[in-house]
């Protein structure tokens, strides 16, 4: 048994290891503000990261406390490129993840396994409360896609929305 431990303690260890070049604890350290432009633009099922000087349109929405996104449906044209800017009003950290919903799935789940989870993708926007986050987004392709807060619990609370992306 004492081996037993020692192996899955060291299995732990290791996957901690692997997994802290991609992930960052909530320390309390303030987040980035808006995207620098030196992002890597790597296309998504839903679109690449948008360059601000070329934003034909801003789109504000609101994080509450209550779960929400307001406003939690989105229509965009393909080709556009769209400046989300998000205010936090609540008193707890959200965030904006946009996505398809395999991957917010998938990435739901991994914050439950990690909830001091931190990203610095550019389809990604942590708020802190009473603060402010934007994402410049590139809809490149047509369809149905989704965004949603992955905080453990807001997520399952109904924290989401959708964008449409229309042919122009």
């Amino acid at each position: 048994m004492n081996s037993r431990r020692r192996f899955l303690s060291g299995l732990l260890l290791s996957a901690g290891s692997l997994l802290s070049g991609a992930v960052r604890a909530h320390n309390g350290e303030k987040h980035p503000g808006p995207k620098a432009a030196t992002v890597e633009r790597i296309q998504q099922p839903w679109g690449i990261a948008g360059d601000p000087a070329q934003a034909t349109r801003t789109i504000p929405i609101t994080m509450s406390d209550d779960m929400r996104f307001t406003p939690d449906r989105i229509d965009v044209r393909v080709g556009e490129t769209v400046r989300f800017v998000y205010r936090n009003v609540g008193k707890v950290l959200h965030e904006m993840v946009l996505g398809t919903k395999a991957t917010l799935d998938e990435h739901a789940d991994l914050m439950k396994k990690f909830p001091g989870m931190e990203h610095d993708e550019p389809w990604m926007a942590h708020v802190a409360p009473g603060g402010r986050g934007e994402i410049v987004w590139t809809f490149n392709r047509p369809g149905e896609f989704d965004f949603a807060c992955l905080i453990p619990g807001h997520y399952d609370a109904g924290m989401v929305g959708r964008i449409v992306v229309a042919e122009s």
